[in-house]
């Protein structure tokens, strides 16, 4: 499974970097991360609890950062295994200088397998896509405090993380939205007209019986 996209931060490029290697804001990005601990250069473990259409449970995993070019661009390893099944996957990141923003440009390669498989693959991508998205948001907002922090007292601030159910509700809504793109459409014509006639024999059988 391919995942790829971009992202623009509201900040200069070494300020991005330092943000995005903090594992205290990588932490506090997603809601459902329990841990995420720097065990050596570059090595990181931790936990995530993680909810993919019915199936949801506690993952334990491993990410390692490799070929990093400050601030330009690095790689990453991600390992991960728990109740509901396993998960692989090798990316590559760019940061790209935008005068006063940044581009981040990503793209991976990512392999799943037990129970979590069962959901499908589009699934698993909009809801994959969903938390990036929700994670670069929520990083955004902590290199805003940063900076302001930093403007002002020399020393980076706090930032409130999104809550679960921020978070949860921002996932629906991506679904949503992928639910209702054209190649769907079809599909919810379909399925209003079956509810429709149902309703119409529903009444209908009232109507007769009365």
């Amino acid at each position: 499974m391919k995942l790829q996209g971009e992202y623009v931060f509201d900040g200069p490029r070494e300020v991005v970097w330092e943000v995005i290697r903090d594992p205290d804001v990588l932490a506090k990005a997603l809601p459902g991360m329990k841990s995420l601990d720097k065990v050596a250069d570059n090595v990181y473990v931790g936990e995530m609890n993680v909810r993919i259409g019915p199936v949801a449970g506690t993952f334990s995993g491993k990410l390692t950062v490799s070929n990093e070019v400050p601030p330009e661009s690095y790689s990453l390893t991600v390992e991960g295994k728990g109740g509901p099944g396993f998960g692989k996957g090798t990316g590559d990141v760019k940061l790209i200088d935008q005068g006063g923003k940044t581009l981040m440009q990503y793209e991976g390669e990512l392999l799943v397998g037990g129970t979590i498989a069962n959901v499908g693959q589009r699934l698993i991508e909009t809801v994959a896509n969903s938390m990036a998205k929700q994670a670069f948001e929520s990083i955004n907002r902590s290199l805003q405090a940063r900076l302001s922090g930093q403007a002002e007292s020399g020393e980076p601030v706090a930032f409130q993380a999104p809550s679960q159910m921020e978070f949860a509700a921002g996932v629906a809504k991506d679904l949503a939205s992928q639910m209702l793109s054209p190649e769907y459409k079809n599909f919810w014509v379909s399925l209003a007209a079956v509810l429709v006639a149902l309703i119409l024999g529903y009444a209908l059988g009232r109507s007769s019986r009365d």
